[in-house]
């Protein structure tokens, strides 16, 4: 098997060990009257953070890193960016 050590990922899935919620300044809030369930945001996700649960968006923001994407991404416009006031923990 091969081994890398790049800028200190040295393994797949290494941000699921880290909690790198506390990377990002913003974090995905969701208008649960606008939100259809789609899914369209779970699928973009790069890290995997938001998931649909009974017809809902749901964002993890242990992991979250506010990269913003699901929010240009949901075509009901139901996900919009608010500043955190404080670290996850």
């Amino acid at each position: 098997m091969l081994k890398l050590n790049i800028g200190g990922i040295t393994e797949a899935g290494l941000s699921k060990k880290n909690k790198t919620g506390n990377w990002s300044y913003f974090i995905p809030v969701v208008d649960v009257s606008r939100c259809n369930g789609c899914g369209i945001c779970e699928q973009f996700c790069p890290e995997s953070c938001v998931e649909i649960k009974e017809k809902l968006c749901i964002v993890n923001e242990y992991y979250c890193k506010g990269c913003q994407i699901c929010c240009f991404e949901c075509p009901q416009e139901a996900i919009t960016m608010k500043e955190k006031g404080g670290a996850v923990t």
